[in-house]
């Protein structure tokens, strides 16, 4: 299996990478600054694009892929749009070189608040997040908006807070909505679930809480 993996030294990216190799993947990295991507393998293709808003240009990066992950979004509350950009350029390549699966992550703030949720998640948490970091919230909803609309065979994952752990491979999903009562994950194992739903079509337009 082929794979694309767009913020390849991205927190969440950097481990898609890795653990994509360590599964037998042969792997294209698109980055903009190659230094940054600690990574040798014989699998691995590193590519460097100085834009993501320039679909023709991320045409050679996906073409023969069998599925494209994403783990591009904003490092900031200040970034502007970052993420509902990309990925429209991306599916646009990808849909120039028939190419179908895309595997992106979200957050948890955008998907619906579960019944059963703590009095902390759904009073305080989440609204106060929401609040604060409503330009990044907007961004996501628009990338979450483009990819529905898309012909694009999606699946969206969405993690409340991210830690650094080690990846554990245990961890609780949510089909189409959170998970009650999480409140965190690791890079890591985002990274995991994200290559785990592209080899399972069950989740193929549906997103997918994930926590602790």
């Amino acid at each position: 299996m082929k794979v694309t993996v767009f913020g390849a030294t991205g927190g969440i990216g950097s481990h898609v990478v890795r653990q994509a190799l360590d599964r037998g993947l042969t792997v294209t990295a698109v980055v903009r600054d190659p230094v940054r991507l600690d990574v040798r393998h014989p699998a691995l293709k590193v590519t460097t694009v100085s834009t993501l808003d320039d679909a023709d240009a991320l045409r050679p990066v996906v073409r023969g892929s069998d599925a494209v992950l994403s783990g591009v979004g904003p490092r900031g509350r200040h970034d502007g749009p970052v993420a509902s950009t990309a990925t429209r350029a991306i599916l646009r390549a990808m849909h120039a070189e028939g190419v179908r699966r895309l595997v992106a992550v979200s957050a948890a703030p955008i998907g619906p608040t579960p019944d059963g949720d703590s009095f902390l998640n759904r009073r305080i948490v989440l609204p106060v997040i929401r609040a604060l970091l409503r330009d990044l919230y907007a961004d996501l909803h628009a990338m979450e908006h483009t990819m529905a609309n898309s012909p694009a065979q999606w699946t969206l994952v969405r993690p409340p807070k991210l830690v650094n752990k080690t990846m554990t491979g245990r961890y609780r999903t949510a089909i189409g909505g959170n998970v009650v009562r999480g409140y965190t994950i690791s890079r890591a194992d985002v990274a995991h679930a994200m290559l785990a739903a592209a080899g399972d079509p069950a989740t193929i337009h549906r997103a997918i809480g994930i926590a602790y």
